[in-house]
């Protein structure tokens, strides 16, 4: 593991892998604006790859070194620090020994601060691999980058001005294609070129090097048990600790299954007091049952007829009030008369 996992991180392979596998131009379609802005020419593709590629390998290889003191929650803020550094620096050396190169560059010198390109190879492989394999994937990335914008610019200078690096080219009769240098130049070079090196992927992996045409292992953390790349080369890193959860969890899973497939009564045969104890709730349950086919339940009352009853219990309830009143009325009538007549004769004896 540790032989692959060395071969893996080799500088010979990292260089490989950002000139070819993971070029960041024609592969990644990273740091498209200096790609399309400033590759009117072929020598101006060649110093802003140059300048990237530089800051690329300084800044990887501090990030790495500093990536066991760098804070977790800060580190894009220290990133861009360290690679603005870096940039002052080289802008600098441009400015007093190549004048022409960064008037022409102008302010895309200054914006490789943030180039995603930098930025991306210190987050996802300088900050969690040692530095040396740090600085040639740096240097790797950024010759693949220095590639891709000398290409782009030759191709541009070619057919826009018949010259490549200021050297004729193009025979005297030849007429000057103007589109190719201005902006929409730019697209059209740069789809030609990555239509071409997709056609040269797709012609390998045909041919059976499937994996070395397109293999890209941009920011392996070495979490290969929640990897989803298959055919990554660094996929046996733990590969063994897999295989061995994957089995423990099929060996449970398979006494679970036993243990359910088991009948009731080998499971409890050696415990006679929950056998006795599911006969009673058996028993019960089976009278249960037998009780409500006996009665059937009555069937559910609607709204109305709800309504309807609770109005018939209260004109019975009336009645009956207005009965129980007119007994009282009869019984004082009866009272009062009776007064009235022996009133009546006492007054006769008098």
């Amino acid at each position: 593991m540790s032989n692959l996992k060395k071969k893996a991180d080799s500088p010979l392979e990292r260089l490989g892998n950002g000139l070819f596998k993971e070029n960041p131009t024609f592969v990644l379609m990273l740091g498209m604006c200096p790609t399309l802005a400033v590759t009117t020419s072929a020598m101006n593709g060649l110093g802003m790859g140059l300048a990237t590629t530089a800051v690329l390998m300084m800044s990887n290889l501090i990030i790495s070194l500093l990536r066991r003191v760098i804070p977790n929650r800060v580190r894009i803020p220290a990133f861009i620090v360290i690679i603005a550094t870096f940039v002052t620096v080289v802008q600098f050396l441009m400015e007093a020994y190549l004048p022409d190169i960064n008037k022409a560059l102008g302010i895309y010198i200054p914006l490789i601060v943030v180039n995603c390109i930098i930025l991306g190879r210190a987050e996802a492989y300088a900050y969690s691999n040692p530095p040396i394999p740090s600085f040639f994937d740096g240097l790797g990335m950024g010759l693949g980058f220095s590639f891709a914008l000398t290409c782009i610019g030759a191709v541009r200078e070619l057919l826009g001005a018949g010259k490549v690096f200021d050297y004729n080219i193009m025979p005297a009769s030849y007429v000057p294609i103007n589109i190719f240098v201005l902006a929409p130049g730019a697209f059209f070079v740069l789809a030609a070129l990555t239509a071409l090196q997709n056609y040269i992927r797709i012609r390998l992996r045909k041919a059976g090097k499937k994996d070395k045409a397109d293999k890209i292992q941009s920011g392996c953390n070495e979490d290969c048990m929640n990897c989803s790349d298959k055919g990554c080369s660094k996929r046996f890193y733990d590969n063994s600790k897999k295989t061995e959860a994957k089995d423990a969890m099929n060996g449970a899973k398979q006494v679970l299954e036993k243990d359910g497939n088991k009948p009731a009564a080998d499971k409890k045969e050696n415990n006679p007091a929950e056998v006795r104890e599911e006969k009673k709730l058996a028993d019960i349950k089976r009278e249960a049952a037998e009780r409500s086919e006996e009665q059937p339940a009555a069937p559910e009352k609607t709204f109305r007829q709800i309504k309807e009853e609770e109005r018939r219990r209260a004109d019975l309830a009336r009645a009956e009030g207005e009965k129980v009143s007119s007994k009282e009325a009869e019984k004082e009538g009866s009272e009062s008369f009776a007064d009235k007549n022996a009133e009546e004769k006492e007054g006769v004896k008098e």
